[in-house]
């Protein structure tokens, strides 16, 4: 997709210029990295069929290219593409059409429906299974600062419920040890948020902290808490490959053949605490949602576990 090569030297512009607003804007790296190339792949069609101007942007022209992402191949597997990858190329077109209005540009109706995420229920793990995770750690590594930090990436994706990026962007200092909390500075629209965090996952915290993370070469030219080997910020792809290798040693063969992602741990805990018994107003604070209907869906999920 990123090959996707642009002749339209307006076009070009465009997504220069949209780049740079969503930057401005203060959105995460991943959204102002990725969301351009999925305009990218618009404007690249828009070229395939002749569409130079936006004004000849109609809305039978967009559901003819959601058609086309319908039955586009996925580059990097068999099949289709996945409806969240979908929805993301709807979350893109609906970023450019606010950029477009914010600068007093023709924009063009979308008007197109939301995917349903695949397998939603079968991203909840039960808590046995998160058990094999963290057992997991204990030789996922011939290094014990590895195996600590494997221990403190489960606590920050499932006993903390933190989104992948929440994770890779907290800092050593935002470990309250006093207190007994998280402070989430980096959370979606730049909303933050301070979360508990029980004893077992403080101790982890604090092993990894104080014992591992010293052992990392540059650990002291970063705040990072979450560091690789050279002492930079892990990125959230080393969190995905990471639980992937904790995948490869559990004994158990369901749990190993489930694709685990860093929101599944989210999904997880959120579940977890539903089972327990908190509120809903509670886990809606806790994971940082900004409305009670994005929490409600647990409950749903727990109906249908």
């Amino acid at each position: 997709m990123k090959k996707m090569k642009l002749e339209n030297s307006s076009y070009r512009a465009l997504l220069l210029n949209f780049q740079d607003w969503l930057d401005i804007l203060g959105y995460n790296e991943q959204t102002v990295y990725y969301t351009p190339i999925f305009i990218q792949e618009f404007f690249y069609w828009l070229e395939q069929h002749n569409i130079q101007r936006l004004e000849q942007i109609t809305q039978q022209t967009v559901k003819s290219y959601y058609k086309y992402l319908n039955e586009r191949n996925n580059q990097r597997k068999d099949g289709g593409l996945s409806n969240a990858y979908l929805n993301k190329h709807q979350n893109a077109l609906r970023k450019f059409r606010e950029y477009l209005k914010k600068h007093n540009a023709r924009t063009f109706k979308i008007h197109l429906r939301v995917e349903k995420k695949d397998g939603a229920i079968r991203d909840i793990l039960t808590q046995s299974e998160i058990k094999q995770l963290f057992e997991a750690t204990n030789f996922s590594s011939k290094y014990r600062h590895t195996k600590l930090r494997d221990k403190a990436i489960l606590v920050a994706l499932y006993s903390c419920g933190l989104r992948r990026n929440e994770a890779v962007s907290l800092n050593t200092n935002d470990i309250l040890f006093d207190s007994g909390r998280v402070y989430v500075r980096q959370g979606k629209n730049y909303k933050e948020r301070i979360i508990p965090v029980n004893k077992h996952g403080l101790r982890i915290l604090e092993d990894y902290i104080f014992e591992a993370r010293p052992m990392y070469l540059g650990h002291g030219a970063t705040e990072a808490l979450l560091i690789n080997k050279y002492g930079n910020r892990l990125h959230g792809q080393d969190l995905s490959r990471r639980l992937q290798h904790l995948l490869t040693l559990v004994e158990d063969d369901i749990l190993r053949e489930k694709h685990i992602t860093p929101h599944c741990l989210r999904h997880s805990i959120a579940t977890h605490l539903l089972q327990q018994g908190m509120k809903i107003e509670d886990i809606q604070q806790f994971l940082g949602h900004s409305s009670l209907k994005s929490t409600q869906i647990y409950t749903h999920l727990l109906e249908s576990l």
